[in-house]
């Protein structure tokens, strides 16, 4: 929490008593005794902007519908309005204290908005922080709703344009993979399965499966992230609207779709709604996927680079720092790694999604903050992984084009390119003679005369062996 600059304190009350709070914050006695109750993970709101910004567009929505049912006087609504705009601009964001762990379903981070933005707009209108007469966390800020309908608003919102942001940088990702794949289309190199040698492929083609492997997750975070249109603004506490005007939801609604350029909804059945967090799952095991599929790429990688001296060492990737404190000269695929370790916490943050989901009893889920806190976290570390992956990492990988060509004429697997002209019997013997005698399956082939070497050298022929082309048996 920020340190008072002065020592100085006003005094402020709540349901449990009265407390002293600092006289420069803008936050209030509930979050105050937030930040005392949950002194947890070491993440606050203020780590996350996007959800800090996301409550704004809510609170501003509900004050213009407010405002246009006469139940908030314009005034001070314009009050409440410039001050959740003025949130917007962050220069508020260290006022927002609350650790994304806590209990009470996310209460502690709606009032410490409220408590944020009511102090801000005591300013506006000329008060001191904590003239709560003027305006009221609760009775102005937070009216016609709850945390149970607000809470999740908001962090609808902040996914929906976080993970917007996160098929930019995928984006920019898939077209650095692309960019290899057209560098390295004339690298022929051995393909393997089951780390075992296969057949031959260029180097350009495996970069450009990559580029299509993620290129398929585009469509599936749009698809998903649609599901987080659907709100229940005017819900309030358990679905039934309860202290909210009849006209209220459209009203909020059309605000918070003008507000953020989000094309939200309101919920068909507001008490489902309300209790279930479905969405939150479907989005979560998308972005779980993508990071296994970034995972398993940069696990290729590692493999890939493995050496220099004893391993595959078909490609090169930068050096970006030391790799030993013992060993000298050794350098380590350090950015890979840390897209594997991402990759694992994203897992494991999915399945702690499932269980707060699952954990929901009756017509609320008190388990929405550790959802949130979860799935904010995956698409930062996933949108930063991937921005490191391409810049310290793809856009720098080298190929050793020699080594890959040696690799692939030396290898056994050659005997696959000619399985539909010599059989496969006499294939598997060759395979097994050049395996046991050192030879190449090439010298064998010629050594007992089984093909003419014009035309042995057009089957094996790199062009030939990387597509299909029809075979003159």
């Amino acid at each position: 929490m920020s340190k008072p600059l002065s020592g100085k304190t006003r005094l402020e009350h709540d349901l449990i008593g009265d407390r002293e709070v600092p006289v420069e914050v803008y936050y209030g006695v509930q979050t105050l005794r937030a930040v005392e109750n949950f002194d947890i993970s070491g993440s606050y709101l203020y780590d996350y902007p996007e959800f800090i910004y996301a409550f704004a567009d809510v609170k501003e929505a509900a004050a213009k519908a407010n405002r246009d049912l006469d139940l908030l006087e314009p005034v001070l609504a314009g009050a409440i309005i410039s001050a959740c705009q003025a949130v917007k601009s962050g220069k508020y964001n260290d006022q927002f204290v609350v650790d994304m762990m806590q209990g009470g379903a996310g209460t502690s981070t709606n009032m410490n908005a409220n408590e944020v933005i009511a102090n801000i707009a005591l300013e506006i209108m000329g008060h001191k922080k904590g003239e709560y007469q003027y305006c009221h966390p609760n009775n102005h800020v937070n009216l016609s709703q709850s945390t149970n309908d607000a809470y999740p608003t908001a962090l609808k919102i902040a996914l929906y344009r976080s993970i917007t942001a996160l098929e930019k940088e995928l984006k920019l990702l898939i077209k650095s993979f692309k960019s290899k794949g057209k560098e390295f289309k004339k690298v022929i190199k051995m393909g393997r399965t089951q780390l075992q040698d296969a057949v031959p492929m260029t180097l350009g083609q495996e970069f450009k499966a990559f580029a299509a492997n993620l290129k398929e997750e585009i469509d599936r975070l749009q698809q998903n992230k649609k599901l987080l249109l659907e709100v229940n603004m005017g819900a309030t506490a358990i679905g039934t609207g309860i202290n909210s005007d009849p006209d209220y939801t459209p009203l909020c609604i059309k605000h918070l779709r003008d507000i953020t350029n989000i094309k939200v909804k309101a919920a068909s059945n507001m008490i489902e709604a309300t209790s279930d967090t479905g969405v939150f799952i479907m989005n979560s095991s998308t972005i779980k996927r993508l990071a296994v599929k970034l995972s398993k790429i940069s696990n290729d990688l590692r493999l890939l680079s493995s050496g220099p001296r004893t391993g595959i060492n078909e490609i090169n990737l930068p050096a970006v720092q030391p790799g030993s404190s013992i060993m000298p000269g050794k350098v380590n695929p350090v950015i890979p790694e840390v897209v594997n370790q991402i990759a694992f916490r994203v897992i494991g943050n999915d399945l702690t999604i499932t269980m707060g989901s699952e954990a929901g009893q009756l017509q609320l889920n008190v388990m929405e903050p550790v959802i949130a806190f979860s799935l904010l976290e995956n698409v930062e570390m996933l949108m930063n992984g991937m921005k490191t992956l391409r810049i310290r990492c793809i856009d720098g990988i080298t190929a050793n084009a020699e080594r890959c060509k040696e690799l692939v004429m030396n290898s056994i697997s050659l005997v696959t390119a000619l399985n539909p002209y010599l059989g496969y019997e006499v294939s598997t013997k060759l395979a097994k003679e050049a395996l046991e005698t050192g030879e190449s399956v090439y010298d064998l082939i010629l050594k007992q005369g089984l093909m003419e070497e014009e035309r042995l050298k057009d089957i094996l022929k790199p062009e030939n062996m990387i597509k299909p082309r029809k075979m003159n048996l």
